[in-house]
């Protein structure tokens, strides 16, 4: 009889899905919303800054919770986690978004869960099969014939794209990184360690930032910042790396390719960008897409132990 473990079961896998979709709502607004902050605050403090609040929600959070320490490995792999979406990704955002629209900035960021699934296989040795990668192109595909329908590209690469482009590749290291992670520590804990990590960078880069430009934002810029660092850098990857631990990095990445028609969405309502009737149709084909990536099995090797939320580890098998 092959034993199977509890961590890979299907209802684990559909509460992977789930909570994955939900980390994709939290950061679909993620591109809007900076594009609003870095319209009137400095662009690195706007990255930095959400880091060091969250960090302290963080604290808050490990304190509460009774946390163990992460041994000296999952430190050094907590590390890599920072790097590509406390740091990274913020960062390089930011600095697009200063002379691009976050539409545009959907269209590179539609490539990130092709990003993703090649880092699971580099990273976490997952094994999708080709089925899984033609959904997937298809799906990036759709996505990408959407936004260019929509006139958000156009020209060349400039130094903008080349910023997303950047930020796509880190972020992507990041994601496959902390899913498989979380696995030992939990969705909630691995972002929380991994900012807290990074605080002897975002705390002096910050403090920098204020100082050459003291931060001064109205109400709505405020609000943007808040979103940045409460959702976008906080409580978003609680869902998201607890999603990638269950569901598969490579599968539940694939979620994402819903993200850059949200994000479009939200620009529209939020930034008044425009937006066509074609997006109903490319959401419909994404989506089909993403339910064909769902229906594939990965060929990565389940393991019999793996933790939950609270990084308590469970040993449940069923034959």
């Amino acid at each position: 009889m092959r034993a199977e473990s509890s961590a890979t079961g299907p209802n684990t896998v559909t509460a992977g899905f789930a909570l994955g979709a939900l980390g994709v709502v939290a950061f679909s607004m993620s591109l809007p919303a900076t594009r609003i902050a870095v319209a009137q605050l400095d662009p690195w403090f706007v990255a930095f800054g959400r880091a060091v609040g969250a960090a302290l929600l963080a604290a808050a959070y490990l304190r509460w919770t009774g946390a163990p320490r992460p041994t000296p490995a999952q430190w050094r792999r907590l590390a890599v986690v920072a790097l590509g979406v406390v740091a990274g990704f913020p960062l390089f955002t930011s600095l697009a978004l200063l002379t691009q629209t976050a539409s545009h900035g959907a269209v590179v960021v539609a490539v990130l869960p092709a990003m993703t699934a090649v880092f699971a296989v580099l990273r976490a040795g997952e094994r999708p099969p080709p089925l899984f990668w033609l959904a997937g192109a298809g799906g990036l595909v759709a996505v990408l014939a959407f936004l260019a329908a929509s006139g958000t590209v156009h020209g060349g690469l400039n130094h903008a794209d080349l910023f997303l482009l950047t930020a796509v590749t880190l972020c992507g290291l990041g994601y496959a990184e902390g899913g498989a992670l979380a696995k030992e520590l939990g969705g909630a804990r691995t972002i929380c360690w991994a900012l807290l990590v990074a605080l002897p960078v975002t705390v002096p880069i910050t403090a920098v930032a204020a100082v050459a430009n003291a931060p001064a934002a109205d109400g709505r810029g405020w609000a943007a910042f808040g979103y940045l660092t409460l959702v976008s850098m906080f409580l978003g990857f609680f869902a998201w790396y607890a999603g990638l631990a269950r569901g598969g990095i490579a599968r539940v990445g694939q979620i994402q390719l819903v993200q850059p028609v949200l994000t479009m969405a939200w620009s529209a309502l939020l930034l008044s960008e425009p937006i066509t009737p074609i997006a109903l149709v490319a959401a419909a084909v994404v989506l089909v897409c993403v339910i064909l990536t769902q229906r594939t099995r990965t060929g990565a090797a389940t393991t019999p132990l793996a933790e939950d939320g609270e990084g308590r580890r469970r040993t449940n098998l069923q034959r």
